[in-house]
């Protein structure tokens, strides 16, 4: 049955935007049977040429094309076209065509909140994948872990994964892992992925891997762990009450909302006056300002300088950034910039914003969870690294049940950062005993995933 994991799924993408080129490529790597499908020769010749995948130039929406994609074999049928009722479309027709499984993505977080009522899975859509709400989830989340990076929540927060930049203020510089345990003994947490500063290299820490001034490091903590880490890392909690939001966008809109229901003090600005306007009844929750983002005379009359937080989410990158730049240099304890290109995640640490965020990757990443066969429930991948970070439900019959971690033969290029066992996370050292149903978070490249897979599925 194990050896089923090294089988490939027949995927069909349909778009080759950045969502479908990038979901293309993450599967590719695995050897995966990919199909992708766009009507615009000039995105398929790009992938074809830098991608192991089958084109097929055409409208998605046409059967004697899904047909000729032999979508009745696929596993999986993927509709991320910039359409939103295209791809609910495609997928009723795939599905009705004999696709098993299919994800639409859509932009109306309307369907997500009722989908159960409106029962999209009869009609042929196993899932709906809303890159705006994930990206005001993951906007929510670094707010609500100020000082770091990146964060990620599994089995809301049993487990989370927290990102940041070491500084030389850390206690454990110059420490390696193992040291760094003895001298803080108790601390709920464990390294999970390091990459030095002006390197691409993702490292998989091991007890000897010694922590630097500039690294980029993540980690596994529990709910207590928090706290721990905020001190250990040397970060201080931010004091975040008011937030001002670049771009009544759908993500501004959104975050604006639910930053104003958590108590946050929120100004909104938005470009477009009838827009702003509109604004002032759909979110009466946050001030809304009605004015271009990139006036610097603007933002300094609307108090920029006493805002603890600002969040660019136009429409265009470079605004973005640029805003940010300007919110840092005014002494904006955090930002957040939207960006359409993915190339940028390059730039985040250097020039000087907080974070960088692209909804589509975001998508990418989601979507690339349901490629994961048996009981992976979720999965995210490191920001700028090659790491992935997965979450398994354990099978009864898996090799690991029953034996302790350090006497499971893990590859190198991996690391267990905890396991939740009812619905409670645990940092799980060597001598850990894994049982079924354990949920067991793990850190790993690429090239050890499927090892990986086979000893907990």
């Amino acid at each position: 049955m194990r050896e089923a994991y090294y089988n490939s799924m027949k995927i069909i993408i349909a778009g080759a935007g950045e969502v479908g080129f990038h979901l293309a490529k993450l599967l590719s790597y695995e050897s995966q049977d990919i199909t992708l499908i766009d009507n615009r020769k000039e995105q398929l010749m790009y992938a074809d040429t830098n991608l192991d995948i089958r084109t097929i130039k055409g409208d998605a929406t046409s059967i004697a094309l899904l047909k000729e994609a032999q979508v009745r074999s696929a596993d999986l049928f993927i509709a991320v076209t910039s359409i939103e009722t295209t791809n609910i479309t495609i997928c009723v027709l795939a599905k009705q065509l004999g696709a098993k499984r299919t994800i639409a993505r859509i932009s109306n977080t309307e369907f997500l909140h009722n989908k159960d009522e409106v029962g999209f899975q009869q009609f042929g859509i196993d899932e709906l994948i809303s890159p705006e709400f994930l990206a005001s989830r993951e906007i929510l989340q670094l707010i609500d872990q100020s000082a770091f990076t990146d964060s990620y929540e599994f089995e809301d927060g049993a487990l989370t994964m927290l990102g940041l930049t070491v500084s030389h203020t850390a206690p454990f510089v110059g420490l390696s892992v193992m040291d760094a345990a003895r001298v803080f003994p108790g601390v709920q947490f464990m390294p999970i992925a390091l990459q030095r500063f002006g390197s691409q290299q993702t490292i998989i820490p091991r007890g000897d891997t010694e922590f630097k001034d500039g690294d980029r490091a993540y980690f596994v903590t529990t709910k207590n762990g928090v706290e721990e880490l905020y001190k250990l890392t040397g970060k201080v909690r931010l004091d975040i009450k008011t937030i001002m939001i670049l771009g009544g966008s759908r993500i501004g809109v959104k975050t604006a909302r639910e930053l104003g229901d958590k108590g946050f003090k929120v100004k909104l600005v938005e470009r477009d006056r009838e827009t702003a306007f509109e604004l002032v009844d759909e979110i009466p929750e946050a001030l809304i300002i009605h004015g271009d983002g990139r006036n610097v005379d603007l933002l300094e009359e609307e108090n920029i300088d006493y805002m603890d937080a600002f969040i660019a989410v136009t429409g265009n990158s470079e605004t973005n950034i640029m805003s940010c730049l300007v919110a840092k240099n005014k002494g904006v304890k955090r930002t957040i910039a939207l960006v359409e290109n993915m190339d940028y995640f390059q730039l985040s640490q250097s020039i000087g914003i907080d974070t960088l965020i692209n909804k589509k990757l975001l998508a990418a990443n989601n979507i690339f969870r349901y490629i994961r066969k048996g009981e992976v429930v979720a999965m995210t991948k490191l920001n700028n690294m090659t790491a992935e970070l997965l979450e398994f439900v354990v099978n009864e019959d898996a090799i690991a049940t029953g034996k302790k971690i350090k006497d499971l033969d893990l590859p190198r290029a991996s690391i267990i950062g905890g396991v939740i066992r009812n619905k409670e996370g645990v940092i799980a050292l060597g001598d850990f005993v894994i049982q079924p149903e354990d949920r067991v978070v793990v850190c790993c490249l690429p090239r050890a995933i499927k090892k990986v897979e086979n000893l907990f599925l």
